[in-house]
């Protein structure tokens, strides 16, 4: 056997390609997406090197049509759990001892797979799936994802090339162990970028997986695991399956082998299952790294100096896109009293232009919410707002789902700065204003801060260099990716690691190396070339 000091390939973001009118991949992009759509797929689980079919099927249907089926996934129950369990302890000898550069190879072979091949079918099983039109679908599920993959190799080295010095005659050095056990990835719909990275970061750093994504994102899950299987990712090192939480979790947290969550979802979620494990210390073999991102009350504060065009054009991106289902999504705004006018008219003009509709129609901005959930909870907080004393309809608030889960982007004005739809996490196209007077700037952002129990993402427009200063410390603990002059979404690998503090979440970065030193455990090694042969040392002795 060889070894050398490998350098992975500098790792640079994956242009974003943008599906102009007659370009090739829109082209392709239109064709897999009417071929997969005239398919019926049967999605297994995976569980070791099987495809697990069980009797219980689930349909799974185009959330802007739900009507159609694209196909049905098998569901598990808590025997699956522990087959996957078992399948990932299994594997976990082999591929913790693997050599790092082969891990990387098969993840950096992942990305090009997904940059090239799978490009168009990874973007079309997301716009099916979770109804995002092609744009969004290319940033999250093709760029992403390989950015990801590509990044966290690089992150990796540099990891393990972190050492401590040695003094004469010692050599010191760290070794970074993959945890002891196996760790379990909860994945959310809205990114299937997420979907993948949260199952993958882990593995990578040596560690065996079970991965339950939500049920709304198993139709693009599955193809992150073809990618995987033809990448060469060994059998069990990730285990896929479909169960509902309390199966999962009455198997996994009371595992002594349990190692670790990585988790993003909700506050309420991820809260309960932090008390699960800590009441279930004493069953574990060590303390479970819990790594999670939750939700998010994000804001937007906008100073009296701030261009209103500029502000318009972040709260219309940073509302809408997605039809606002990002944990970073603008959904508070307070602006000065100076600038509303002007503001609002360029709001209500853009969202008269907006388009809604299916994915497929490439003209849309604006597709479905996920699921009748989703617009049941969602629609609920409109009409609440529109009968509310204070509350002005500024634009949209119309809704149907009667072929799809379609709900207008909807725009409120609220007197009262403490109303619901200011405070609560929606997680919807509804963004809510208050107009504060231009002199109480300091007031607001002290208002900001305190609102919400999140600390996401959030942004202050302003030309003013004091008042951008004045924000970004007021605003400290407010978010954990804090923007200036721009929308609080759209976090980039290697450039914005992403993640929040406060009820989002423990704010461990994804797409950074600071998620990734989460999934190791290091070893100091301490080597004595010539050992002493004498217990006696030098003050022992007499003058």
């Amino acid at each position: 056997m060889t070894f050398g000091n490998f350098k992975v390939p500098v790792p640079i973001n994956e242009p974003v390609k943008n599906y102009a009118p007659n370009s090739p991949e829109k082209r392709e992009l239109k064709a897999m997406l009417a071929k997969m759509k005239g398919e019926l797929v049967d999605i297994p689980m995976y569980i070791g090197g099987e495809r697990v079919f069980t009797d219980h099927k689930v349909r799974i249907a185009p959330p802007y049509e739900h009507q159609h089926t694209l196909g049905h996934f098998s569901m598990g129950d808590g025997l699956h759990v522990e087959q996957a369990v078992r399948a990932s302890l299994g594997a976990k000898y082999a591929w913790a001892n693997l050599s790092w550069e082969h891990r990387a190879s098969i993840f950096l072979k992942a990305a090009d797979l997904l940059a090239t091949k799978y490009r168009a079918k990874i973007n079309a099983a997301t716009m099916l799936g979770q109804s995002k039109n092609a744009f969004q679908a290319e940033i999250d599920a093709a760029c992403e994802l390989i950015d990801f993959l590509r990044f966290n190799v690089y992150f990796m080295t540099e990891i393990y090339s972190q050492q401590v010095i040695s003094s004469a005659g010692i050599w010191n050095r760290l070794e970074q162990r993959p945890l002891e056990g196996f760790v379990f990835a909860i994945t959310p719909f809205n990114f299937t970028a997420i979907g993948g990275n949260l199952a993958i970061a882990p593995a990578l750093m040596g560690n065996t997986v079970v991965w339950k994504p939500a049920f709304t994102q198993i139709y693009s899950a599955q193809v992150i695991m073809e990618v995987l299987i033809e990448a060469g990712l060994p059998d069990g090192v990730i285990n896929l399956i479909y169960t509902e939480g309390a199966d999962a979790g009455d198997v996994i947290f009371n595992h002594p082998d349990f190692a670790g969550l990585h988790f993003t979802g909700s506050t309420g979620v991820f809260q309960h299952l932090w008390k699960i494990i800590g009441n279930n210390i004493p069953k574990y073999k060590s303390y479970p790294r819990i790594v999670g991102e939750t939700g998010g009350k994000d804001f937007v504060v906008a100073h009296k100096s701030a261009d209103a065009k500029a502000l318009a054009t972040a709260l219309v991106r940073g509302a809408f896109e997605f039809q606002g289902q990002k944990c970073s999504a603008a959904s508070r705004a307070y602006i000065p009293a100076n600038l509303w006018e002007e503001v609002k008219g360029y709001l209500v003009e853009d969202l008269k232009s907006i388009k809604m509709g299916s994915p497929e129609d490439f003209r849309n901005f604006v597709n479905a919410v996920i699921d009748e959930r989703a617009f049941d909870k969602i629609t609920k907080y409109i009409d609440d707002a529109k009968n509310a004393q204070g509350v002005e309809l500024v634009a949209g608030g119309n809704y149907d789902k009667s072929v799809g889960y379609f709900i207008e982007p909807t725009i409120f004005r609220v007197d009262d700065n403490q109303y619901t739809t200011i405070c609560e996490e929606i997680f919807g196209p509804v963004l809510t204003v208050y107009v504060y007077q231009a002199e109480l700037f300091e007031e607001v952002l002290e208002l900001a801060d305190m609102t919400s129990p999140y600390a996401l993402t959030g942004s202050i427009f302003a030309q003013d260099r004091y008042a951008i200063d004045l924000a970004s410390q007021k605003l400290i603990n407010s978010a954990g990716n804090f923007y200036i002059n721009d929308k609080p979404t759209g976090a980039v690998v290697g450039q914005q690691p992403f993640g929040g503090a406060r009820a989002s979440g423990t704010n461990d970065k994804a797409g950074a190396m600071y998620n990734l030193l989460r999934w190791v455990s290091t070893r100091t090694i301490k080597e004595t070339f010539v050992p002493p042969t004498d217990y006696r040392y030098s003050f022992l002795g007499e003058e």
